[in-house]
């Protein structure tokens, strides 16, 4: 079954409407336009036969915008048989707006062949009648073809043309639009996740000490153990709220340029370790160990790598203080020219941190967490193109926890803070 036109437009149908009336009119009037084919052909039409071009092209009207093709094809047949009945100016009229609507709304295929088809149309219009009447009034004939053609098609073509041009700014307007969306979200995305790491990083540590001491406040009888609880509640207390007091400032002077501050560095490692040893009076047990395998006098790492080295380990004595059992836990780096011993060989410089802790099977840890610590890690590891491994791992001496994390030196990753 074929498929179903729609209705008319409504312009069409105004259109088609209009011709039929005016024709009509004209034809009450007696102006017909008297174009026969004359000499060319002995055909001629009574007159009944204009009213039937005039119908037929009206309704071909009706179909220039939904079947554009068709509706030429209907109008050439009325318009030849509107020539040999004696023509009507507005069925020739009719026929024009036709050939334009069969270029602008017709299929690609369509508006490309139908204007070199007018002018192969035009061409022989002049060339036969002037070799056929040798007459100079025979080129009147091309003349008047071109009008009927190439002249709407070529209108139609420039038309079309211009509204395929608006039509694909209008598109890569819309692309652009979506992609500067697209990077402001993938910004606000990325400036989120930043500043939650940055959160977790620097604050959720002095809350877990806080926590653990405080529980052991609340279950130690012991005066002077619960002081000690006590003082190391008030240090990380002031120093979180430190933390977040520089937060909060850089939120507030984002639209702006906020001072500048201090990234922590490698070299402030011992007194991270040294405030895990004091954070972990309240878990007996814990011994904490620093060791810096690397070369002396070396070359000074990039800032983005520091950070991240920092911030790893600072996660992971936040993570041993809540989860680790009683034993030695052993912060060591290394850095390795060509890769290091584990993981094959790479072809830049690398800094290797890890975190071993002794692993314990307790389901609770001693303070509540979020969870984030290890996602905040690998987020950080995979800006600056490097690997991290964290989960149980069995030695020679047991089974440990051990945090492992391959830092690239080549400065290719994107900037962390």
């Amino acid at each position: 079954m074929p498929p179903r036109l729609p209705p008319p437009h409504r312009v069409d149908v105004a259109i088609g409407l209009g011709g039929l009336l005016g024709g009509l009119l004209l034809m009450g009037l007696g102006l017909r336009g008297g174009v026969y084919l004359g000499e060319l052909s002995p055909i001629t039409l009574p007159q009944w036969s204009t009213v039937t071009a005039l119908v037929a092209m009206a309704v071909a009207e009706l179909l220039r915008r939904v079947a554009p093709g068709t509706a030429l094809a209907l109008g050439t047949a009325a318009l030849a048989v509107d020539l040999c009945g004696g023509s009507l100016i507005a069925t020739v009229l009719m026929y024009t707006d036709l050939v334009y609507a069969a270029v602008l709304y017709g299929p690609a295929s369509l508006a490309r062949r139908l204007p070199p088809a007018c002018v192969a149309t035009t061409v022989v219009a002049t060339v036969v009648p002037l070799a056929l009447l040798r007459t100079p009034e025979s080129l009147f004939i091309g003349l008047v073809t071109a009008l009927l053609t190439f002249a709407p098609a070529g209108t139609g073509a420039i038309v079309r043309n211009h509204q395929e041009a608006a039509e694909a700014a209008r598109l890569e307007a819309e692309r652009t639009a979506l992609l500067a969306e697209l990077d402001r979200r993938e910004a606000v995305v990325a400036e989120r996740g930043r500043m939650a790491r940055e959160l977790h990083d620097r604050v959720a540590g002095h809350l877990s000490a806080i926590a653990i001491h405080s529980t052991a406040a609340l279950s130690l009888g012991d005066a002077a153990a619960t002081d000690q609880a006590l003082t190391v509640i008030r240090e990380n207390s002031v120093l979180g709220l430190a933390e977040m007091r520089r937060l909060i400032e850089l939120l507030r002077d984002a639209g702006g340029e906020p001072e500048p501050t201090a990234a922590p560095t490698l070299d402030a490692l011992d007194v991270l370790v040294e405030r895990a040893r004091s954070d972990a009076t309240s878990v007996s047990g814990l011994k904490f160990t620093l060791r810096d395998d690397r070369p002396p006098g070396g070359a000074a790492l990039p800032a983005p790598v520091e950070l991240a080295a920092y911030r790893i380990v600072q996660e992971s004595l936040t993570n041993t203080l809540k989860h680790a059992a009683p034993g030695k836990v052993t912060v060591r780096l290394a850095q390795h020219a060509d890769g290091p011993p584990e993981g094959g060989v790479l072809e830049v410089g690398v800094l290797e941190v890890g975190v071993t802790s002794p692993y314990d099977t307790r389901p609770d840890p001693r303070a509540p967490g979020s969870g984030m610590g290890l996602i905040g890690m690998r987020e950080r590891v995979s800006l600056l193109g490097g690997t991290l491994e964290a989960g149980p791992h069995t030695g020679p001496s047991g089974t440990v926890w051990r945090v492992r994390a391959v830092l690239p030196l080549d400065g290719k990753g994107a900037m962390t803070r």
